[in-house]
């Protein structure tokens, strides 16, 4: 006899689709999935019965993240899994559901605060004023791609997302569509419009190939960036194209997509631009998404100390 389904899993069903209503990102969808499936397992695991939202309380809830130690889990995937477990809560109380969040009740696991190491200014410029090593299978678009990332600050998803029809050569500015489907333009310099410039007619070039030869994509592909089958470039490559270059031109091995959009910030900031610029720049809603994810350097404090402080002159 099938087992009917719990009240979580009917919940978390409703709040995922009005997630995909809004437009959440993939990922994001993917992750609550994942933690509210494993929330609705443990609840429904319970020995007393769980048909009332009352019967879900705060000490379930400490029980469920206990659960999740015993797994295994680090602090930081057990504080996002009760991130999750709260924002269900917040959207149950919205559609009259619950009257009270008891995951608020619940303190979230202490992380550390330890800040992901960017490279420095004269390691990024050394990086792409050389050749692209000889790992990189298509270097003209691959010098494109680090250009985008770290000359336009921009998410890896923003960066796939890029159609021909969206950059505006002579503004020199692209049109990105970040997170929600909110658009916004971000300009780009001469070193990203000189790799455009080389980049675009391999790029045309290489689906004049694939089209002769009859395995090129069924129909015209708008996509900025290609792969070698004429398809939309993915996150997933561009993360393999960025780890791959980078070792290859000696940086950590922990590089990524976003370590270069973190670097556009931290760059910008110790170069003195506002940091209402570099919220518009990377997209951030809140200021004080901006002031987290930038890294104030030892230089950056000291030339303000220098010109600010009456005593310093």
């Amino acid at each position: 006899m099938k087992q009917s389904r719990t009240i979580v899993e009917l919940a978390t069903d409703d709040f995922l689709r009005r997630l995909r209503e809004r437009n959440a990102s993939a990922h994001t969808i993917k992750a609550y999935a994942g933690d509210l499936d494993c929330f609705a397992a443990y609840i429904g695991s319970l020995d007393r019965p769980t048909r009332d939202w009352k019967t879900i309380d705060h000490i379930a809830i400490r029980g469920f993240l206990s659960h999740l130690y015993d797994k295994g889990l680090s602090k930081t995937s057990v504080a996002r899994a009760l991130a999750a477990v709260r924002s269900l809560y917040r959207w149950l109380a919205q559609e009259g559901v619950v009257e009270q969040n008891p995951a608020k009740l619940v303190s979230t696991p202490r992380l550390g605060k330890k800040l992901p190491r960017v490279p420095t200014i004269e390691e990024m410029n050394s990086m792409l004023d050389g050749k692209m090593p000889e790992v990189a299978s298509f270097p003209e678009r691959d010098r494109l791609l680090f250009e985008l990332l770290y000359g336009c600050g921009i998410r890896n998803s923003e960066l796939v997302g890029i159609n021909l029809d969206d950059i505006s050569m002579s503004n020199e500015a692209i049109l990105i569509r970040g997170k929600g489907k909110k658009e916004r333009y971000v300009p780009f310099g001469g070193s990203a419009l000189s790799a455009l410039a080389v980049y675009l007619p391999w790029r045309q070039q290489l689906l004049a190939t694939l089209k002769n030869n009859k395995s090129a994509p069924g129909k015209f592909v708008p996509a900025l960036l290609i792969n070698q089958r004429g398809g939309r470039l993915t996150t997933r490559s561009v993360g393999r194209i960025v780890k791959r270059i980078a070792t290859a031109k000696g940086l950590s091995p922990e590089v990524h997509p976003h370590t270069l959009r973190h670097a556009f910030g931290t760059h910008m900031l110790e170069e003195g631009a506002d940091l209402r610029a570099i919220q518009e720049l990377l997209g951030h809603e809140r200021l004080a998404t901006t002031q987290r994810y930038t890294q104030l350097s030892v230089k950056h404090m000291m030339n303000v100390y220098d010109q600010t402080h009456p005593r310093a002159k």
